[in-house]
């Protein structure tokens, strides 16, 4: 018994994008690379570092609660849906930036 063939990708320009638009991407990568390692960076620190220098963090107090408790509690999660909400509303800017200047 014959198998059908997979279907053939699709055709792709041979063209090399211009200089202009290849640096106009590298310029997006760079951009989206450093948001990205911002908000990770973000992340560790109310993810990682309170918990673990938890005992150390005891005398600080947030909304009358000790502040590893609090983290632990809620301010994680309100940071992570911080952190993902700006990384959406960024991102979408500077994809509709870099999609304004690929058009003109």
């Amino acid at each position: 018994m014959d198998k059908p063939s997979p279907p053939a990708a699709p055709a792709r320009p041979s063209q090399a994008p211009s200089p202009e638009l290849q640096q106009r991407r590298d310029a997006h990568w760079k951009k989206t690379r450093r948001l990205t390692a911002i908000l990770l960076s973000i992340w560790l620190l109310t993810g990682f570092l309170t918990v673990f220098y938890a005992r150390e963090l005891l005398h600080l107090n947030l909304f009358g609660w000790p502040l590893p408790f609090y983290m632990a509690a809620q301010g994680a999660s309100l940071v992570y849906l911080a952190i993902i909400a700006l990384y959406a509303w960024r991102m979408r800017r500077l994809d509709r930036a870099f999609h304004a200047e690929e058009q003109a």
